[in-house]
This record gives structure tokens, sequence and C-alpha cells, in this order.
């Protein structure tokens, strides 16, 4: 029964019977994962903290021939999107309740990049290129980069690593091809350098959710909650 050790970005977990977890996580070098994190649910588990959505984590599993279901160790969280660190906030940890709107509309955005990443990652098939895109989302947010530039950045690069986003887009504005271009070769911690107003992005907002609907085959959970971040602003 081999135990691992890896890198780690924590996807979403399930409830399972009365104190366990079902976490699903996407190694650096061995693809998705689904494992049973036992007691995660209880007051003073060893999990807590670790276990977030887009929680990069160290982690400890071991597998068994033939089971679906690997079994979590440990989970020891390097960075968390709970940990807000912008510039006003290094080193603290700030609580939910304590965060300011951009802050909102970051966390908003975390079950949503984590929604994306579960979705188009495959089980036990690595992708490295695809954990460092979830990773620098997290250092991107940590540094303050503007939320809704950094949502379509990363729609724009998970689209373009699975191969479905058109090389040719005729239709689009040319603000809309501007910051597609750009954001080929701009970090995402600087995607705010990019020039793009409102209606660009919403451009490509439209644009990324139909091509995400019509190659998932569906809509995702974690657009009603950004709806309800954009009426609330």
């Amino acid at each position: 029964m081999p135990l691992y050790t890896a890198d780690a970005l924590i996807l979403r977990t399930y409830k399972l019977g009365e104190a366990d977890r079902i976490v699903v996580f996407l190694t650096r070098d061995r693809g998705k994962k689904r494992g049973v994190a036992k007691g995660a649910r209880r007051a003073r588990s060893r999990f807590l903290g670790a276990l977030e959505p887009l929680t990069e984590a160290r982690v400890a599993y071991f597998e068994k021939e033939r089971r679906e279901l690997v079994g979590l160790n440990f989970a020891e969280p390097i960075r968390s999107p709970l940990a807000l660190t912008g510039p006003a906030k290094a080193g603290h940890y700030v609580r939910e309740a304590d965060v300011g709107a951009r802050d909102r509309d970051a966390l908003g955005y975390v079950g949503y990049f984590a929604e994306l990443l579960d979705e188009w990652a495959q089980e036990a098939d690595a992708d490295e290129r695809l954990y460092r895109l979830g990773a620098s989302m997290l250092g991107a947010l940590a540094a303050g980069a503007p939320v809704e530039p950094l949502a379509r950045y990363f729609e724009y690069w998970l689209l373009r690593l699975q191969g479905v986003y058109p090389e040719a887009q005729g239709t689009l504005s040319s603000g809309a091809m501007a910051f597609l271009t750009a954001s080929r070769t701009a970090a995402p911690d600087r995607i705010g350098d990019v020039p793009a107003g409102p209606a660009v992005l919403r451009e490509l907002e439209q644009l990324h959710r139909g091509l995400i609907a019509m190659h998932l085959e569906k809509t995702l959970k974690s657009d009603r909650v950004l709806r309800e971040l954009r009426r609330r602003g």
C-alpha cells in the first residue's frame, strides 16, 4: 500500500458519514485524486484549515489496489485563499467577515476557479500546466490582482490549455483582442496592468462562458454565486 506525498490544490469536499469528508484534490505529479479524510469535520481535526477550495497544501495519501478512493493521511496548508495578503495586510490572517469588497469578490471567484479545475482535470492524469495555472491564481489574488480581468485571464488560459479556444475571433472587438494578445505574455499578478474596460470584460465573459458551457455540456454551480456578488455590487 504505497504512501505518496505531493503538493496539491484542494478542489472540493463532500460530507461523508458523521465526521469524515471526501476530498477532491489536484496533484502536480499524479493528476486529480479523490480521497477520504477521516475526522475532517471534527473540531480538533488535523485537517483544520487545509481543505478549503483552492488551498495549496502539502498532502500525504496512500492508495490501495482496485480502490477508487485514496486515504488522506494529512494536509498541511501552504497557501490559502482565506489568508488574503494584499499590500495592506501582508503577513496577517484576515477573517472573511472583515474583508473589503474586492476581497469578497476574490473569495467568490475562488469557488469558480476550483470548480473549473475540477471539471477539466482528469483522474490520475498528470497535467502540470493545469496545476501551475491554478496555483498562479492564488498568487495573483494574494498580490491584489483585480478579480474580473483575472477571471477572464484564467478562462482564456484554461480553454487554451484544453485546446478548445478558437484561434480566429473575427467577431471580437479590438479591445477584446488586445486583452487576449496581452494575456499570452502577461503574468497573472500583473493582469491589472492590461487595459480592459467593463464592456471588454463583459464581452469576453460571454464568449468564455459560452465555450465552457458548450464543452462541459452544463452550467457551473459557482455561476450562481458570481451573479449574486454582481447583483450586490
